[in-house]
């Protein structure tokens, strides 16, 4: 391993390499020194470009810091990541034209990483069928890209997806402390995301690893048991000791798992409004023991409610990033945790999830339509993408997609524990047609998926393939204050209840009385 200045590793990539980034979101475990260096080095040289760039999860604070500033004319030829919704200008360079773009499952990417390592053709799976990133659908191309990069195969009489392999000429991964011989630790970092995987897969291609850490040791100095990338990967390193764990946190021992966070609950409680109406009503769906995955928007708020309720240590709340237990962090601190039993690699927590390991999920919503698809991807103006909802969507046992009615200046209150419509919305999010799936209510009826579609005002199920509303705010006409805004007519179960009164009470639910009792 050879130590060099950030300037010196981004000078190492040639022009029209594939160059994969370690980290996750809002600057987990991201190499952000290489960044700002790639980003003066391209503006000042000209070189490297027309270079490929992969990332797992999209990099970047949904303004100008992360792949928004890798968002230079020439520099790239190619990008391929799972949303490009917190990289807003490299979005816009894409939908320009300027470059091509694919957005694939946030699992499917962390997976294939092994694989390209392995040397195997690509990863196969069922994750994607029938959405947008099936090829009978868009394939996952965004802007001008043309070229099919996944294929429809056959397997033992069912229908698979492939998802090619490609070599990886440069890895630029993340950790903590590095020793003169190269092996990188990841003490400090909030997740850990796909370093290893990431370093074999160039490796094994024949490429360069490059690592960013905070702090170099001598040799010896590391035990072995905490070293999570061996020197023998790693060719080039530089140092940044003013590396953030996240965007938004300098360091928190907690996000890291070196101690426990002991915080009143009370003194975090998320006032009520119409998002936390609506996260209540889907924590009222999990039961005890449950091993659960939350996802990002108003999912987000459940960790903290788990812990208003005091119920946080009956359920096994887990993040795709690796979060395995405890409290998931929600806002721009997304994707790490505290408390957790565990943090693994995320291409195992996608095996969990993909083999179908979790009993509930929790997710936000843009669009449903007549047949229970679901849209969280392409939508309004900006290029967006799905993360890991692809997977976590489709292996949960049961799924809550959770969302207000309509959008666009919708208002209503909650008071005497009731709500009230006060402005409707100017946007539908129930429409006739989704503008492109990313849940396929049809694969979910087939195979027997139990499906709620979570409002401030309604929840729905899907019945038989029907989208069939189940429970319906007291006080509501169901006619004119719920179908009345939306682009099609749902069914009305016979047994239409009202929901919960809990979910519109100020105080606690009594949430934990009800798990440790059964009351479900």
């Amino acid at each position: 391993m050879r130590l060099v200045t950030a300037a010196a590793a981004a000078r190492l990539i040639p022009d029209g390499a594939t160059v994969i980034f370690g980290g996750s979101g809002a600057g987990h475990a991201v190499p952000q020194r290489f960044i700002d260096a790639l980003a003066e080095v391209y503006v000042e040289h000209g070189h490297p470009r027309d270079l490929t760039t992969v990332r797992v999860v999209g990099i970047g604070d949904f303004a100008d810091r992360g792949f928004s500033q890798l968002a230079l004319p020439g520099l790239m030829r190619r990008t391929i990541g799972s949303n490009i919704g917190n990289e807003p200008r490299l979005a816009t360079l894409v939908a320009s034209g300027h470059v091509e773009a694919y957005s694939f499952p946030q699992g499917v990417l962390s997976q294939l990483c092994r694989d390209i390592a392995a040397g195997r053709p690509g990863l196969v799976t069922k994750v994607g069928l029938h959405t947008y990133v099936d090829p009978r659908q868009t394939g996952g191309k965004q802007g001008s890209a043309v070229e099919d990069l996944v294929e429809v195969v056959e397997l033992r009489g069912e229908e698979w997806l492939l998802f090619r392999s490609f070599p990886i000429d440069v890895a630029v991964i993340r950790g903590s402390v590095i020793d003169a011989d190269g092996n990188l630790t990841l003490d400090d970092e909030a997740i850990n995301g796909e370093m290893l995987p990431m370093a074999m897969a160039a490796h094994n291609s024949g490429g360069i690893v490059i690592a960013q850490a905070r702090r170099a040791v001598p040799t010896g100095d590391l035990t072995p048991r905490r070293v999570q990338v061996p020197g023998a990967l790693i060719d080039f390193a530089f140092l940044d000791p003013d590396q953030t764990q996240t965007y938004a946190t300098n360091y928190s021992p907690s996000f890291a798992g070196a101690v426990r966070d002991d915080r009143d609950s009370r003194a975090h409680e998320v006032p009520l409004d119409v998002r936390k109406a609506i996260a209540r009503r889907s924590l009222l769906e999990f039961r005890r023991g449950e091993v659960a995955n939350l996802g990002f928007g108003i999912s987000q708020l459940i960790g903290a409610i788990s812990q208003e309720e005091n119920v946080a240590d009956l359920l096994v709340l887990t993040v795709e990033q690796g979060v395995f237990g405890g409290v998931p962090a929600s806002g721009n601190d997304g994707g790490a945790g505290y408390n957790y039993q565990a943090l693994i690699d995320q291409p195992y927590m996608f095996d969990f999830y993909d083999g179908g390991g979790i009993d509930i999920a929790s997710l936000s919503f843009a669009e449903v339509d007549v047949f229970g698809n679901v849209n969280v991807h392409a939508f309004g103006e900006r290029l967006r993408g799905p993360g890991g909802f692809p997977n976590i969507s489709r292996g949960a046992k049961r799924v809550c997609f959770v969302g207000t009615l309509t959008t666009g200046g919708m208002k209503a209150v909650i008071q005497d524990g009731a709500i009230e419509i006060i402005t409707e919305g100017a946007t539908e999010r129930f429409v006739d047609r989704v503008q492109e799936i990313s849940f396929s209510g049809r694969a979910a009826a087939d195979k027997g998926q139990e499906v709620r579609y979570i409002t401030e005002r309604a929840v729905f199920a899907l019945i038989d393939g029907t989208v069939t509303m189940i429970e319906i705010a007291d006080g509501l006409d169901p006619e004119t204050e719920v179908i009345a805004h939306m682009g099609f007519r749902p069914a009305i179960s016979p047994h239409l209840r009202a929901i919960d009164p809990v979910v519109f009470a100020s105080g606690t639910m009594g949430l934990r009385t009800r798990l440790e009792g059964g009351d479900q």
